[in-house]
């Protein structure tokens, strides 16, 4: 199984960008991986904006991916329950799991029908640029869990 995160937008702030790029690094030890940034649009109204980015989502999905939207509707989760998710994934899916970081306002409906689950970093907002940096994060923690890594007491 490979691992690819979609996420709106480029980092803007250098310490998110460095820390986004730790975490990764850190993933491709533990299992293939990817992030593809999809450009957003800057103008137009909300609806807009989020159609423009479903459209660049949905052209960079495959037919048998297994689309994850993170999204503050999703089933809130533990660290624990993150990594039990992906072995759970990891053991019966054959190609990617696709998860998805949305722009500044949310996801177009085309994207949220597309998906197979929805899941939520917090009940907290972040901006996306956050979002991206805990999800990183969050997926390292999840991998050092599966693997008894002393990262995650």
């Amino acid at each position: 199984m490979k691992l690819l995160l979609l996420a709106a937008g480029k980092l803007e702030d250098s310490w998110i960008r460095e820390g986004s790029l730790v975490y990764q690094k850190k993933l491709q030890h533990y299992i293939p991986f990817e992030l593809i940034e999809v450009k957003a649009r800057k103008a137009g109204n909300p609806g807009q904006l989020k159609a423009a980015e479903a459209s660049l989502f949905l052209q960079q999905l495959k037919p048998h991916d297994h689309v994850v939207v993170l999204d503050e509707q999703g089933k809130q989760m533990s660290s624990r329950y993150l990594a039990g998710y992906l072995q759970e994934k990891m053991s019966r899916l054959p190609s990617r799991l696709v998860l998805i970081i949305g722009g500044a306002y949310g996801f177009d409906q085309s994207i949220l029908d597309r998906a197979d689950d929805r899941l939520s970093l917090s009940s907290l907002t972040f901006t996306h640029q956050m979002a991206r940096l805990i999800c990183l994060e969050q997926l390292y923690r999840a991998f050092t869990i599966l693997r008894n890594h002393p990262y995650h007491h």
